[in-house]
C-alpha cells in the first residue's frame, strides 16, 4: 500500500508547484546558500506570480 501524499489546495493543476510543495515548502532550510538564495527569491518575486520565479530559478 502507497502513501498518500497530503497537498494543499495551492498547488494543484501545475506539475512546478506540486514539485515545489513536495520538496520544499514548509521544510527548514539550514544551508546558508539555499537561505540566500530563498531570500533573494523572495524579494526578486515582488509583483510576480511565484510560478514565475520557480519556473525561472534553473535558468
Amino acid at each position: 500500500m502507497g502513501k498518500t501524499i497530503v497537498r494543499c489546495s495551492w498547488c494543484e493543476g501545475s506539475d512546478d508547484y506540486v514539485a515545489y510543495h513536495d520538496r520544499e515548502w514548509g521544510r527548514a532550510v539550514t544551508d546558508d546558500t539555499r537561505l540566500f538564495e530563498k531570500i533573494c527569491l523572495e524579494g526578486f518575486q515582488s509583483g510576480l506570480a511565484w510560478i514565475t520565479v520557480l519556473r525561472k530559478r534553473d535558468a
